[in-house]
């Protein structure tokens, strides 16, 4: 059975919004094409799926923006690649190397796990809360970066029980931001 694994940015005080942590720099872009290449597909709602393609699709032209860097492209290239599942009730149809995921996302998810591979990802904020209800993540990485946001999105907030995590990996990166990776204890 293939791993889903939550990996996200996060600042000190829990926040998860996208825009609230450290900006990204070689190594943390290097850090996520790493975890984006350990991926089979990834699992995403609408709000991150819609998220994602508007910053990371391939644009038609097939040439990256000139707003990305030589040192962004890699994870470009990664995130366009891999197949998606997105779960959603609003959206009709989706592309960009996607399916839609719709009734009892805990059995898609488990039917996901089930196929051979090394492993799956998932993103966001509203989604990882219901996997981890549902007992489906095998591993948590959470980026954690020198930064007190303030307000905002909340790591796994409204989780209706406590989750208790074994710390299996640490990362210290250059930034300050501290990659800290977990597993449920059993």
């Amino acid at each position: 059975m293939r791993p889903l694994r939550y990996s996200i940015n996060v600042t000190l005080d829990g926040c998860v919004h996208h825009e609230a942590g450290v900006a990204p720099d070689e190594e943390l872009m290097g850090f996520w094409t790493a975890e984006m290449q350990r991926a089979d597909a990834v699992l995403y709602g609408r709000t991150t799926y819609e998220m994602m393609e508007s910053a990371w699709r391939r644009p038609a032209s097939g040439v990256w923006p000139d707003w990305m860097s030589e040192w962004e492209i890699p994870f470009a290239e990664a995130i366009d690649r891999v197949p998606k599942h997105v779960v959603s009730r609003t959206l009709d149809a989706v592309d960009w190397n996607a399916e839609l995921i719709r009734g009892d996302v805990g059995e898609a998810v488990q039917q996901l796990k089930r196929q051979p591979g090394q492993g799956l990802s998932v993103g966001g904020v509203t989604l990882p809360r219901a996997l981890a209800e549902l007992g489906l993540i095998d591993e948590f990485t959470f980026v954690v970066h020198p930064v007190v946001a303030g307000s905002g999105p909340r790591l796994l907030d409204g989780l209706s029980q406590r989750l208790s995590l074994e710390l299996i990996e640490r990362r210290e990166l250059a930034s300050g931001a501290v990659a800290h990776t977990y597993r449920p204890r059993c």
